[in-house]
């Protein structure tokens, strides 16, 4: 009965309006899991992308909303648009919001085979003049590398390259990717951390100078200048504002300290003692003089604390927990879909405070989603 009801179903994904389509997509993902034969299956996904593509070339407005059903879509079957990954590349006269969606589309569907020209076109985008943007498309860079290995290396020369724009509010958001990509592959990119420090000047964000400050002290025996560099943010340490900042200077200067006791013993000296009695942040206050006991007691045991192996980043899950996601799959086409909360949470809520029954509030509710 299921893959009856299917077949039937079919037709209506050539039908002019959208949302029939995305009806019609509902209603296949949700009787296909009935359905036992694989050829069956897969002329299913044949046949619904042709018309989910074809929403992409309505208005933007169609667009955005054919954008959000897709990307609940493919959290519901992965490979199904993983061959269509050119049609999703950002036009220079989209909107701002079907680009962020795209983009979105764009890191799901990515896989290692197609990686180099997604990586090719965010560095595109990356150049764009809108801050907005071009932060989403720098993190969709670093996603991507955090995601699959083979993509890392690529994805960090595209990160260098952007740095070298000197382009401040692209640097500042390739700073926080570069020190996430290097937690992920601890020991194997090194050698970016030189770029940063050439680029020292242009890094100005607090979030970007903490993680600028991490590199120097994790990899303080890969860089000659190490010492002039943290001395410099030292003598400033109580001008930053920020106090991830001057957290983040207080461990890079013991990291180096316990890395380089001769050369850094003077360094770590000022960095502490500046921070345990002149900074207002009782929280760096506390730091500095956890730091120093711990060395004067029991430096083995402050190595031990400080240089302990961390766990690398994951990658980021991105995807809706499956309760809510079957909820949503079976509100395709609907304003839930778009808002990717389910029905229940704001037509009952609004119903209620009208002082609609609940009955007939699942009434309005079935009638209202399906109506838009």
């Amino acid at each position: 009965e299921a893959e009856n009801i299917c077949e039937r179903l079919l037709p209506r994904l050539q039908h002019a309006n959208g949302s029939v389509v995305l009806t019609t997509v509902r209603l296949l993902l949700k009787y296909e899991r009935y359905v036992k034969r694989a050829d069956l299956l897969a002329q299913f996904a044949k046949k619904m992308v042709p018309p989910l593509i074809t929403l992409l070339s309505s208005e933007p407005e169609i667009q955005f909303v054919a954008l959000r059903n897709i990307n609940i879509i493919l959290q519901r079957r992965p490979r199904l648009l993983s061959k269509e990954i050119r049609v999703f590349f950002c036009k220079y006269n989209d909107p701002i919001y079907v680009k962020y969606e795209k983009v979105e589309v764009l890191v799901r569907i990515c896989s290692e085979r197609n990686s180099e020209p997604l990586l090719n076109e965010l560095k595109e985008y990356a150049k764009e003049v809108d801050v907005d943007f071009v932060s989403c498309a720098v993190n969709a860079i670093g996603r991507l590398a955090i995601r699959f290995e083979a993509a890392a290396e690529r994805a960090i020369a595209v990160l260098e390259e952007l740095v070298q724009m000197k382009v401040d509010y692209c640097v500042q958001t390739c700073v926080v990717v570069l020190c996430d990509i290097l937690r992920r592959y601890p020991g194997r990119f090194e050698a970016v951390v030189t770029t940063l420090c050439e680029h020292a000047d242009y890094i100005n964000a607090p979030e970007a100078r903490a993680a600028y400050l991490w590199a120097l002290g994790e990899y303080s025996e890969h860089i000659p200048s190490v010492a002039s560099l943290l001395g410099a943010a030292v003598d400033s340490l109580l001008e930053e504002e920020d106090a991830c900042v001057q957290l983040a200077l207080v461990n890079a200067c013991v990291k180096y300290f316990l890395k380089q006791p001769q050369r850094a013993q003077a360094l770590v000296l000022r960095a502490l003692q500046t921070a345990s009695e002149k900074c207002a942040n009782p929280d760096v206050r506390d730091r500095a003089y956890i730091y120093w006991r711990l060395l004067s007691a029991d430096p083995s045991a402050a190595r031990t604390v400080v240089l302990a192996e961390k766990p690398p980043v994951r990658p980021e899950n991105s995807s809706l927990p499956e309760p809510l996601l079957e909820e949503l799959v079976n509100e395709l086409g609907c304003v839930s879909s778009v808002l990717q909360q389910p029905a229940r949470q704001f037509v009952y809520a609004r119903a209620e405070r009208a002082g609609v029954p609940r009955g007939d509030a699942a009434t309005t509710a079935d009638y209202g989603t399906q109506a838009a």
